[in-house]
């Protein structure tokens, strides 16, 4: 497991050194669409790099927010092509994953689609997939938007700004919100 950490830190490291602080935001973009890209590498790597006068930080932590509302818009798109029928018809497929689960989840989200959006932007795992029922229920766009906008704009400066702060030890950011995405996890076991 360590050598795919490794491994990808080699290559968020390449693409920041090929494209600066825009490399950020393709990453943060990227990770987006593939959570199994970690934001917790991405994200204080590249306060790292700005701690060394590579990069500035400002422009760094507005790079990562525009890749993270990219992103966030694709897969709003996503829900919304694939609507409410259809993400049904994947999730009964699932194992363990109940329809009447799933329909309560929705009515939550419909209850509070602001707040599960800005919030859910600092949530490990959640950061990307709470798009999907915001395109299924077709939530405003531009308020879409802004709480995506609002709620990465904190994810991404406090991860940058911690690397920024820890330097070479910003590999440890990576570690204590492992530990956060432990807790989510269980949550979300003990709600299921």
């Amino acid at each position: 497991m360590l050598d795919i950490f490794k491994n990808l830190e080699v290559w968020v490291t390449a693409v920041m050194e090929q494209l600066g602080e825009p490399g950020v935001g393709l990453l943060v973009l990227l990770e987006n669409l593939f959570p199994p890209i970690p934001s917790e590498i991405i994200l204080p790597l590249a306060g790292f790099t700005a701690s060394q006068g590579e990069f500035m930080l400002v422009t760094v932590i507005l790079w990562a927010t525009l890749g993270s509302v990219l992103g966030a818009i694709i897969l709003y798109y996503v829900g919304a092509i694939l609507g409410r029928e259809r993400t049904r018809y994947i999730f009964q497929k699932m194992p363990l994953v109940r329809i009447k689960d799933v329909d309560k989840t929705e009515a939550w989200f419909i209850k509070h689609e602001t707040k599960a959006v800005f919030f859910g932007r600092m949530i490990p795992i959640f950061r990307s997939l709470i798009s999907i029922p915001a395109g299924i229920e077709r939530m405003n766009i531009p308020l879409f938007i802004a709480y995506t906008a609002a709620g990465s704009l904190v994810w991404n400066s406090v991860l940058i700004t911690v690397g920024f702060i820890l330097g070479e030890n910003f590999y440890l950011v990576e570690e204590y919100v492992g530990y956060l995405q432990y807790v989510v996890i269980g949550l979300v076991v003990i709600g299921i």
